[in-house]
């Protein structure tokens, strides 16, 4: 149902109103508004926002539940499920071991070298050959720049088996637990 242009019109009057209110002015708006005294750290400026945004949320509705959750998600620190829908004519490039590899959405799938593919993760796995999540392998995923989610460069001093699997290409030489320990003791 399409908002009428009157009450559109007295939104933006109100906000207008909101926005020109002094400091205490605000503060008093917000105890009656909220039924609580404003954080102490908010500026004249964000106290005025966040009203506006309430007076806002009241006339229109408020948050989608699935943004609120994926909001809700990312104060905790957990990382948001994020759906990444590639539009038919996006060019995805990748460099891998020294080459280019581009790859271009469809409707149907990806396209790599003149073929079709369905998923990302078949063309991963042409290139690398080894099993690789698609998304992640471009970069739509999580992050590639890691070091231990990338091959190393070729001439970059590390020299890797022919025959060795790509995990343990990727494992780092750690230090033994007894010099672990030794050093601790050391510098204690």
């Amino acid at each position: 149902m399409p908002q009428r242009s009157a009450d559109r019109e007295a939104i933006e009057a109100e906000v207008d109103r909101v926005r020109s209110l002094g400091l205490d002015a605000l503060r008093s708006l917000w105890r009656t508004t909220l039924r609580s005294s404003s954080p102490p750290a908010f500026t004249k400026d964000l106290m005025a926002r966040f009203l506006c945004w309430h007076i806002q949320e009241q006339a229109l509705g408020g948050l989608d539940a699935r943004i609120a959750k994926l909001l809700h998600d990312s104060t905790r620190g957990e990382r948001p499920l994020v759906e990444r829908r590639l539009k038919p004519g996006s060019v995805l490039v990748r460099e891998y071991q020294g080459e280019r590899y581009t790859v271009t959405v469809v409707p149907g799938g990806y396209i790599w070298r003149e073929v079709t593919y369905a998923s990302l993760s078949t063309i991963a796995r042409a290139i690398t050959g080894t099993a690789w999540n698609g998304p992640r392998f471009f970069g739509l995923r999580g992050s590639v720049n890691h070091l231990k989610d990338i091959e190393p460069e070729q001439g970059d001093g590390h020299t890797r088996p022919s025959n060795a699997s790509s995990r343990q290409a990727r494992r780092v030489p750690s230090i033994p637990r007894k010099l672990q320990r030794s050093s601790r003791r050391q510098r204690q």
